[in-house]
């Protein structure tokens, strides 16, 4: 017997039957499919257009790595520096690096706009459409409705501004939620059709994960769904061939990304990205098994509590949906377990959210439909309508005052940190006549990697391996050593708070060694500008100085209200 039909008896009649397609409804089908998948598409297009130009500027790290990776100059953050491991998303790393070797990132504009900008955003957007075209070749596996469920899901993550925003910030994020809706959609398929133990199946599912896990560190996590999903609809007569397929499995996904991780050691001498060490990734405590509130909380307590009811009945009845909704919880619980796992983030809006969002609208979309579609009396659907109308516009509501107060508010925009710190150092660099060897250490490095013409010493510990390593462990006192002694970078440019939770401002050293060249501290805008004090006598310092206030105040007066607005190509040797 199959794995499917030990499981669970499938009817063959009923709704629990696969809907037969005949050949007179072929094309009304896939007018409705092509319907869904691009009306859920230009939703997600408006609202992400609602952000504007805007790009944070983490995603700019990749951005340079990208470049430097196309140019043939190998995975350094700037021409001629040591290779270290700045990015954690090698797979979005590689399809940029590609985009450029096409002409169609980092040359210039596209249709009057850089496509710096429109590039990445481009290629998040085909990646959205891209999930939507699964949720149909899952759905329609699962219901009669497979375009009606499409367009659900597609409108429910269009109106989450976390999906959104992240998805089109620069980030990996889009991609990720490809890679993982893709192996969800392979594991609900394969289920479906008595497929799971196949070898080409356990294939695709170890090289989805590993390419989950090449997108972001935590998709690692992802290398046990086909494990997981084995054993839950494992029976024992198909026991020794249920553990072949999980060995090939973890081998499709080991392979190569042990052959990356053996990449990894010799090109940069470590295991893990560089990233990882610089952010100190803790194992997870008590505290943290409370986190999944967080998406709920953000979901909205009543949607999701609608959601969960229709769900809930459709697992207690046995029969095919029963089997496929089982098969799509293993990436989802995957994905929340894989959330309560990581650190909180800076950026916020959950942005490590983004494959519970992902899985769970196609969840959340097939179940409403599908219950909908069991309750026959008019006044349970009359009810259950009235449920779902009163949660959805709670939900929404919600959404819109999230989307709209970090529309009003983005964080650290990569045209706003190269139009202030590029156009800031490379002035400075001017008119010390420093050359390119020189260095300035930073915090915020993307746009500045992109546009800065000397050499970066990242204070934060993303670009720079010793600083890593200091941050990691806490060492503060040692990282200020190693800045003092041994990196001496001739700028140092430091933003919000970062001075004092590097404890500089309490180092003697940093007053003896450094001198102030500008300093500005409101409330969105905490940037300071220092010199070493050996470069500039007392007539330099007063020409750096004349120059800080002349170029910097309009660029960031215009931080204050213009964040997502664009730029032009960022470039060494680029200003605003």
């Amino acid at each position: 017997m199959s794995v499917a039909e030990t499981t669970e008896a499938r009817p063959s009649t009923g709704r629990d039957a696969k809907p037969a397609v005949t050949a007179r409804r072929t094309w009304p089908a896939w007018l409705g499919a092509v319907a869904a998948v691009l009306g859920g598409t230009a939703l997600i297009a408006v609202h992400a257009s609602f952000y504007g130009h805007w790009l944070i500027d983490d995603a700019a790290i990749t951005f340079a790595y990208s470049r430097n990776v196309a140019d043939g100059l190998g995975p350094v953050l700037q021409p001629g520096v040591a290779p270290v491991e700045g990015y954690s998303n090698p797979t979005w790393m590689i399809l940029l690096a590609l985009g450029k070797l096409v002409g169609l990132f980092d040359h210039g504009t596209l249709f009057g706009v850089s496509d710096q900008i429109l590039f990445p955003k481009a290629l998040a957007l085909a990646c959205c459409a891209g999930v939507l075209v699964l949720f149909h070749a899952g759905a329609k596996e699962l219901t009669r409705r497979p375009a009606l469920v499409t367009f659900l899901a597609g409108a429910a993550l269009a109106a989450n501004p976390s999906f959104v925003i992240w998805c089109f910030s620069g980030l990996e994020n889009s991609f990720y939620a490809l890679t993982v809706a893709a192996l969800a959609v392979l594991l609900l398929r394969s289920v479906l059709s008595d497929k799971l133990l196949l070898h080409r199946v356990a294939i695709g599912a170890g090289v989805l994960a590993m390419l989950a896990a090449l997108t972001r560190p935590d998709g690692i996590i992802y290398a046990g769904a086909y494990p997981i999903a084995v054993a839950v609809f494992l029976k024992r007569a198909v026991l020794a061939r249920s553990v072949r397929a999980v060995v090939v499995s973890i081998a499709a996904f080991a392979v190569p990304f042990g052959a990356y991780v053996v990449y990894r050691w010799f090109e940069f001498g470590r295991l893990l990205p560089n990233t990882a060490v610089a952010k100190g990734q803790e194992p997870p405590d008590l505290a943290d098994l409370a986190r999944p509130g967080e998406i709920l909380s953000y979901a909205g307590w009543l949607l999701v509590a609608v959601v969960a009811g229709c769900l809930a009945v459709q697992l207690v009845k046995p029969g095919r949906f029963r089997i496929g909704l089982i098969a799509l919880l293993v990436p989802f619980g995957l994905a929340v377990a894989a959330f309560i796992v990581l650190e909180y983030d800076w950026m916020g809006h959950l942005r490590f959210a983004t494959p519970v969002w992902t899985v769970g609208a196609l969840l959340g979309a097939t179940a409403v439909v599908e219950t909908f579609a069991v309750v026959r009396r008019t006044r349970s659907r009359v009810v259950l309508a009235l449920l779902l109308v009163a949660a959805s516009v709670s939900a929404v509501g919600g959404y819109y005052s999230q989307g709209t107060k970090y529309r009003d508010d983005v964080k650290t925009a990569m045209c706003a940190v190269a139009e202030r710190d590029d156009t800031a150092i490379n002035g400075f660099a001017d008119i010390l006549r420093l050359p390119d060897t020189a260095s300035a250490g930073v915090i915020d490095l993307g746009g500045t990697a992109l546009g800065s013409r000397l050499r970066l010493l990242d204070l934060a510990g993303l670009g720079d391996a010793p600083i890593a390593d200091y941050l990691h462990t806490a060492d503060f006192a040692g990282l200020r050593d190693y800045v003092f002694t041994t990196a001496k970078p001739e700028l140092i440019v430091f933003v919000g708070s970062w001075s004092s939770t590097l404890q500089f401002d309490q180092d003697p050293r940093f007053e003896r060694d450094y001198a102030t060249i500008f300093v500005r501290n409101d409330a969105k805008n905490q940037a300071a500008y220092h010199v070493r004090r050996d470069l500039a006598d007392e007539a330099k310092l007063a020409e750096l100085q004349a120059f800080a206030q002349r170029e910097l105040p309009p660029i960031l007066s215009s931080n204050d209200v213009a964040r997502r607005r664009g730029c032009a190509n960022i470039v060494p040797g680029f200003s605003a």
